[in-house]
């Protein structure tokens, strides 16, 4: 049975990919791609705070998966989606990550994940 997670395992997959390094954001444990942000967890301590998420992917989102997804007026007018790590399995979280880290990495690195991973 798969387990919801937490940053320490979003962490953990994340930084096999090239580029991504430890960092903070806002006072708390980020990931960040080439000095921008990757992903950060919220102050919650049980939230992923996930940048380019197209507010009507968001709304989708969040229709389809209440428990999963959600926004805080704070983030209303920007392409941010909050993800509950407690309700999320790697599954759901990792697409958005890769999705966001391909927008950030540079193209060689992004060559040389695309060779290692076929």
């Amino acid at each position: 049975m798969s387990r919801s997670h937490d940053f320490d395992d979003v962490r953990n997959f994340a930084l096999t990919w090239p580029e991504v390094e430890d960092g903070t954001s806002y006072g708390t444990p980020a990931l960040k791609v080439r000095k921008k942000l990757l992903t950060r967890l919220k102050e919650d301590g049980d939230s992923l705070v996930m940048p380019d998420i197209p507010i009507d992917e968001r709304t989708m989102l969040i229709e389809s998966r209440p428990e999963t997804f959600y926004f805080t007026d704070h983030y209303a007018d920007y392409p941010i989606v909050l993800i509950r790590l407690s309700q999320a399995k790697r599954a759901i979280i990792e697409p958005y990550l890769r999705r966001r880290w391909r927008g950030l990495a540079s193209k060689a690195a992004r060559a040389a994940f695309d060779a290692s991973s076929s």
